[in-house]
C-alpha cells in the first residue's frame, strides 16, 4: 500500500470519528490535530510530503481513537504502530 492510500485511509478514519479536515498551505511542517470548542480539526499541510502528512494523521488517529476496539486494515494498523 502506498503512502497516498495510507493517508486516505487515515483521513477517512478521522472523518468517521467527527474530525473535520482542512487542507492548507503551511510551508511543509504544519499538519496536525487541533481541539476546538466544536470538536477536532485536522490541518493537512499541502506543502508537506504525503508521508509526513500520513505520519501526522496517524498520530492524530492514535490520540482520539481507541484503535484496539475497531477493525483497521493490517497495513494501516502497522503504519499507525510504527509512527510512535
Amino acid at each position: 500500500m502506498d503512502n497516498k492510500a495510507i493517508l486516505d485511509e487515515l483521513m477517512e478514519l478521522l472523518e468517521s470519528n467527527g474530525v473535520k479536515i482542512r487542507k492548507d498551505s503551511m510551508d511543509g511542517g504544519g499538519a496536525g490535530l487541533c481541539k476546538l470548542k466544536a470538536g477536532y480539526m485536522f490541518f493537512l499541510d499541502t506543502d508537506a510530503s504525503t508521508y509526513e502528512n500520513a505520519l501526522n494523521c496517524a498520530k492524530a488517529v492514535k490520540e482520539i481513537i481507541d484503535i484496539e476496539t475497531i477493525y483497521i486494515k493490517p497495513e494501516i494498523r502497522e503504519f499507525i504502530d510504527s509512527s510512535r
